[in-house]
């Protein structure tokens, strides 16, 4: 079978067309932006690829036409396939219908830490020996692959909660009928298609409400809003992580409280107060301690003892991009992280702090999502950003006024709409020792690879 993918070079189309392609279809898609490093992986899979929607890629003859949500209504080609009746179908319902359908699918939500828990997931589940597949939204190290199909029943996937396509405005995540699922925490974000938090909710209630009775809700214990989506029904065992105080039992059929786990701060693991075990690893923060204990639930209800998945955890290597080291030169490092909204921001900061203790941090910011772009959380900014020692941050194509929202940070923020400026006030602030954080969801001008070659022609010009 023939599938003609609509915006491939997405990280979740693109991960559809490597699964598609290893289950033996034959896959081809067109994207308005076909640029590496998607572009290069796809071809490196054999999947050809053509610049733009034109509506001569009818004439591949596709059998059916795979709908990405970067898709809306008047593009070309999408317009003539409606025209002719041609068949077509949303991302997330092929991956669901095409290739899912006989996995047991552990799938992770959340407004934060969905890619980097479904790579704890998929890397305790391989350690296991399961085998598991996966579609992530990043690189995890221990794999090197954003994507993989497998002959196991386990499949692991990043459950995202924007909207599936033009056509089906539920949230992606309903499409995956998952029999483990994590909710790792809930916040107001997609400001461009959800309007507040409550419609935010009714999309997790949905989810939630796809979860057999045999299956199980990681939920995450702290959060209000979670909460409130197991109060409105839940026909699945849950367990709590990281809990502060008990949750209500839910209504409509809803099993109320199970299991709850814990880590204290020197990263010792307990499931209804007994220990399980000490975790032994390098990463920062309670953040990642929250997304491991996920994780280890989430793997103990695919059968791995808690043991087992300490174990895996310790060899675990992160994500690209989070946190990742892309170079010191002359005692600065500079670091890359995804951190797009102010809890992600505020958290990251944190976690670098605990880290450095008293070094400077230049704390680098690209607001580029579409809620940041929009400006709704731009109040927030400052104080996510106060652990800071210096800001930097790039105001190009913001509707709104950075420099007033940043004013609460005084002399220590920087706003600039040029790249270059930016960079060079970066490189004249930083002085040895310090620790450079860029934080942005998009690729920033290919900042830290100029910012680094900067200081590298500073240092030897001294």
């Amino acid at each position: 079978m023939h599938i003609h993918i609509l915006g491939i070079c997405g990280t979740f189309m693109g991960g559809v067309a490597v699964l598609a392609k290893e289950a033996g279809y034959r896959v081809t898609g067109c994207d308005a932006n076909v640029y590496p490093p998607m572009s290069t992986q796809l071809q490196a899979q054999g999947i050809a690829l053509i610049e733009g929607f034109g509506v001569e890629q009818l004439k591949l003859n596709a059998d059916m036409y795979v709908i990405g949500n970067v898709v809306s209504r008047g593009n070309p080609l999408m317009e003539e396939i409606m025209n002719r009746n041609l068949p077509y179908i949303s991302g997330p319902q092929f991956l669901a219908q095409a290739l899912l359908q006989e996995k047991w699918v552990l799938a992770v939500a959340g407004t934060h830490g969905k890619t980097t828990t479904s790579s704890m997931l998929a890397w305790i589940l391989e350690y296991a020996g399961m085998n598991p597949g996966f579609l992530i939204g990043g690189v995890p190290q221990n794999f090197g692959i954003s994507a993989r199909l497998t002959d196991s029943p386990f499949f692991v996937i990043e459950a995202d909660e924007y909207d599936t396509a033009f056509f089906d405005k539920r949230s992606k995540f309903v499409h995956y009928r998952p029999r483990t699922v994590v909710l790792n925490n809930l916040e107001f974000d997609h400001a461009d298609i959800f309007p507040d938090l409550a419609s935010i909710e009714t999309q997790f209630h949905h989810l939630v409400r796809t979860v057999p009775g045999n299956g199980l809700v990681v939920s995450n214990g702290r959060e209000e809003s979670l909460s409130r989506v197991i109060k409105r029904g839940c026909w699945t065992p849950i367990e709590l992580f990281g809990s502060i105080a008990p949750i209500p039992s839910p209504s409509g059929g809803g099993l109320g409280r199970g299991s709850d786990w814990q880590m204290n701060n020197e990263n010792q693991v307990t499931l209804n107060g007994k220990i399980q075990g000490t975790l032994q690893w390098d990463l920062m923060g309670e953040h990642n301690r929250m997304n491991a204990l996920a994780a280890l639930a989430a793997a103990r209800h695919a059968g791995v003892p808690v043991a087992q998945g300490l174990a895996a955890l310790g060899e675990f290597k992160n994500v690209k991009r989070r946190m990742e080291i892309r170079g010191t030169v002359n005692g600065i490092t500079v670091y890359d992280d995804f951190a797009h909204h102010p809890t992600a921001i505020a958290t990251t900061v944190e976690g670098l702090r605990h880290k450095v203790g008293k070094a400077r941090i230049l704390a680098v910011l690209e607001p580029r999502s579409n809620t940041m772009k929009l400006g709704v959380m731009k109040d927030a900014l400052p104080a996510s950003l106060k652990d800071a020692d210096a800001v930097f941050c790039y105001s190009a194509n913001l509707g709104w006024d950075a420099r007033g929202a940043l004013a609460p940070l005084g002399s220590k923020a920087m706003v600039s709409d040029d790249l270059n400026e930016l960079i060079a006030a970066i490189a004249a602030a930083a002085k040895p020792g310090d620790q450079v954080l860029v934080m942005s969801n998009g690729g920033f001008g290919g900042i830290h690879e100029k910012l680094l070659q900067r200081l590298q022609n500073l240092k030897m010009n001294d």
